[in-house]
């Protein structure tokens, strides 16, 4: 503080931005495996209408691995969304505190490899915590510039 100052009060300034309309969709998922083949579905036909089609492949590994580990390991209410802003976000949120556990799978382990799949697939991925549980998000770089879609 500058030598005379009467108050230590503080300005802060914040610009947010709103995306717009049809950047971000959201859908509920019940906690059922079956419900991950629609995940992927869904998530893939919203890239074929953001003409983002070139991300289906490592969008659908991710889409799957993070709801299937979220039936798995979490609490229903489950949601997936899906963010195009200057990168495309992936996110699962579930009701469960407990943190996820990047791990190295042995040879002849059936599962543990979920969360490696997202760090190599996803540009940058972490969590997240609400009020309500947890997010876990992914981010891939466009390869396309222009999307004014």
């Amino acid at each position: 503080m500058p030598e005379g100052a009467r108050d230590d009060a503080a300005l802060l300034v914040a610009r947010t931005c709103a995306l717009p309309a049809g950047r971000a969709v959201s859908w509920d998922l019940p906690a059922d495996p079956a419900a991950v083949a629609g995940a992927r579905a869904r998530a893939a036909r919203q890239l074929a209408d953001w003409g983002l089609e070139e991300l289906t492949f490592a969008t659908e590994v991710l889409v799957s691995e993070l709801v299937t580990n979220a039936i798995r390991h979490a609490q229903p209410p489950l949601q997936l969304r899906m963010i195009l802003d200057t990168t495309l976000s992936c996110e699962v949120s579930d009701a469960s505190n407990t943190a996820p556990h990047l791990r190295r799978a042995d040879r002849y382990d059936e599962g543990g490899r979920g969360l490696m799949l997202v760090a190599r697939l996803a540009a940058r991925w972490g969590t997240r915590y609400t009020r309500t549980g947890k997010t876990i998000w992914t981010q891939q770089p466009l390869s396309n510039a222009d999307r004014s879609t």
